[in-house]
């Protein structure tokens, strides 16, 4: 497990615009019919944004605050473009979003804690 948050914290710009293009293709791919139930997807989007910003985290460069501000607007832009791709603009989703990316820095600390990561490899 070290040797892996190692290599993120090593990697992290990687990782990081790996994932968020990831979350930008799954968020925007059109839908051929919308879900009969709208907000049944909270946990994807807390997940998602969870896992993105802890490569950031982990790594907690100086700018980091500004990364995670431009994670939330640029959340928000998928959430405007999204009814032009036949999917739903949700202010839950921002929200789930942007819980998740507060969990990710959570997530990070405690990670950085229980193995030491931030007296290696920087």
């Amino acid at each position: 497990m070290n040797i892996l948050l190692t290599w993120i914290k090593k990697y992290w710009i990687f990782c990081t615009l790996f994932i968020l293009t990831l979350i930008t293709i799954l968020s925007l791919r059109p839908l051929e019919t919308l879900p009969p139930v709208p907000g049944t997807d909270k946990i994807h989007h807390f997940v998602a944004y969870a896992t993105l910003m802890l490569p950031t985290a982990l790594k907690k460069p100086k700018y980091w605050l500004v990364i995670t501000l431009l994670f939330i607007a640029c959340s928000g832009l998928i959430e405007l473009i999204q009814p032009y791709v036949n999917r739903y603009c949700e202010v839950k989703d921002l929200l789930a979003n942007t819980a998740g990316l507060a969990c990710g820095l959570i997530i990070a600390e405690i990670l950085k804690r229980l193995f030491s990561l931030d007296a290696k490899a920087s």
